[in-house]
Formats: structure tokens, C-alpha cells, sequence
């Protein structure tokens, strides 16, 4: 099977988007499947319910008294929306901390409005998408008794206690790795890989991921924000499943369903272009049947992926086609 995103301007085929992508039952057994499942890349922000996890595991958060909102937060690539912003703002003041402790960088809000607002008085760490993913860190390496600094390098006992709640949730004992957006070593997986870390997920075997996956349910808002397909995703589903989209057009997914249990699924946009993504991702959804009628209704939207120029003229769309054979 091929499965590809289609450009389309004026109904004409322009450009074209290759995913490769694997779903798996609660058994591991392959229920969909396109490109190479031992295709290797690197999961970006789709790891950070899972480097949460280490700090859940450690008890960092609750010495950090950090609420489900704020675990919520660590799992986010959110918009730097007001919301974001203080909460962020709150898990440093609950650390003693300040904006100079983070190594994340700092970046415009994803949010046009949000970061229209921020432009008066300039972008800081709490606007960039993964301060809540530092700020379990930085809780993390308190709780450790370590230096805050440097608690994104490789061999800091942060990344260290992280790597090691990965070795103990995918049975792997060595990992390559690359730094991601916001500096912190992050590690390559195979698509199969990533399939089944997000299908443990959603097992409940593990507390702490338990405790990772409820907040993002409970509190889907801040895990993105305004117009993002994993608020919108996580919402739907009401405690059903969860998504966590990565830089260059990676994404996990776990689904509880009946025919097949525990579903886990990865995708890989093969470009890296986030067009692709949620219609992607809606494609093989359909195509498995994993909706239910209400989630479908609410998702609809993400279907095909509407282009506009600069006057508002709808001129094309972007839709995934499944090439069986």
C-alpha cells in the first residue's frame, strides 16, 4: 500500500506528500501498514508525554506541587497563548525560579493573536512552545538535588534519568539521538517503535504515564491551544485517546477501541511538512474505522485541509489517498 497527501490547485494535482505509517493492535499485531514500519526518524515533541513521565515517576512533580494542568502543560506544544503563558509562569514560581533557568530559546507564539501581543514587550522562554516540557525538568532536577544548569545536556542526571524511563518503557538499551528545536537530546525510533511506546500509553501498566495521559484528557486546551488538531483531537475523544504531534511531521497516537484493544499508531510525513499531518492522520482513521459517529462529526473538519491565498480565494486542498495493492 501507498499512501499519499495530494495537492490539489483548481482541482489539478500540483504537489504531493508521501506518509509512511503503522497501526497496531494491543497484541502488536499490524492492523495498517504503508511505507517501512523499521523506517527511523527522530520523534521530536511526540516523546514529551513520555519524558513527563520521568518526572511523574520520580515524584519531581509532586514536590513541585504541580497540578494536572501543569503536567498537562509539560506534554504541550502549545501556542504561547495567555493560558500557556501563566501557567508557565506558575510551575517557575513553584520552582523558585525565573525565565533565566530555561535553555528552551525563546520564539514567537504558534498563535497569530498571541504573538501579535507578545511583540510589544518581546518574546520570552514561557512563549516558546515546550516550556512546559523544561519546566518538568527543571522540577526533575531538583528533585534530584542537581544543578538546574546545563540540565539539557546529554549527560546531565536529568536526561539521564529520562533516557532510562525510555529504556525501561521500550526495552531498548541504547538509543541514537539528535537536539531537538528546543535543545534536549531526543531519540530515534523506528515507526514501529513509536507505535508501540504510544500503545503502552494507553495500556494503564505504567502509573505515570496513567497520570501523564489523564491530565492531557482532562486539560486538552493546554497541551495546544486555539485551532490545533490535538486540542481538538483530545477533546473528541473524551479520555478515549490521545495525540501528540512532533516537529517535522512525526505523530503518536493511542485509541482504546473494541475490535482491536489498544491501538498505537505512528506517522511520518516523509518532507516534514506539517500540511500533511492531520489529514494524514484522519485518512487512516477513517479508513480503520476507529471513530465513532461524534468523534468523526467533530473531526470533520481536519479531513481535507482547505488552502487560501492571500485574498481568502479558496484555491486547493490538500487529502490523503491510500494507493491499495
Amino acid at each position: 500500500m501507498n499512501f499519499y497527501c495530494d495537492v490539489t490547485r483548481g482541482g489539478n494535482l500540483e504537489s504531493r506528500h508521501e506518509v509512511y505509517a503503522l497501526a497496531i493492535d494491543e497484541e502488536g499485531k499490524t492492523i495498517f501498514s504503508t511505507g517501512n514500519p523499521d523506517y527511523t526518524t527522530c520523534i521530536r515533541s511526540s516523546l514529551k508525554p513520555f519524558q513527563a513521565s520521568a518526572s511523574i515517576l520520580e515524584g519531581a512533580t509532586e514536590s513541585a506541587g504541580y497540578t494536572s494542568e501543569e503536567i498537562a502543560l509539560m506534554c504541550a506544544s502549545h501556542n504561547g497563548e495567555e493560558i500557556h503563558v501563566q501557567t508557565a509562569k506558575g510551575m517557575t514560581e513553584k520552582l523558585g525560579l525565573d525565565a533565566s533557568h530555561f535553555e528552551c530559546g525563546s520564539h514567537a507564539p504558534y498563535d497569530m493573536e498571541a504573538q501579535n501581543k507578545a511583540r510589544q514587550n518581546g518574546f520570552t522562554p514561557f512563549h516558546n512552545n515546550c516550556s512546559g516540557k523544561h519546566l518538568g525538568m527543571l522540577a526533575l532536577a531538583q528533585k534530584l538535588g542537581a544543578e538546574t544548569k546545563d540540565y539539557i545536556s546529554y549527560n546531565h542526571p536529568v536526561q539521564k534519568t529520562i533516557f532510562e524511563q525510555l529504556k525501561r518503557l521500550t526495552g531498548k538499551k541504547n538509543f541514537s539521538y539528535g537536539i531537538d528545536g528546543c535543545s534536549v537530546p531526543t531519540p530515534f525510533l523506528t515507526l514501529k517503535e513509536v507505535a508501540e511506546l504510544f500503545q503502552t500509553f494507553g495500556s494503564e501498566k505504567y502509573p505515570e504515564l496513567n497520570t501523564a495521559y489523564k491530565a492531557m484528557v482532562k486539560h486538552p486546551y493546554l497541551v495546544a491551544g486555539k485551532n490545533r488538531f490535538d486540542t481538538d483531537f483530545n477533546k473528541a475523544m473524551n479520555g478515549r485517546g490521545i495525540t501528540k504531534v512532533g516537529g517535522e511531521a512525526i505523530r503518536g497516537m493511542v485509541i482504546k477501541s473494541k475490535k482491536y484493544g489498544v491501538v498505537g499508531i505512528a506517522q511520518k510525513i516523509l518532507d516534514g511538512n506539517q500540511r500533511a499531518n492531520e489529514t494524514a492522520i484522519m485518512t487512516i482513521l477513517n479508513h480503520l474505522k476507529l471513530l465513532h459517529p461524534k468523534e468523526k462529526e467533530l473531526l470533520q473538519k481536519y479531513e481535507t485541509k482547505q488552502l487560501f491565498n492571500h485574498r481568502k480565494i479558496h484555491i486547493g486542498n490538500v487529502q490523503g489517498r491510500l494507493h491499495l495493492g
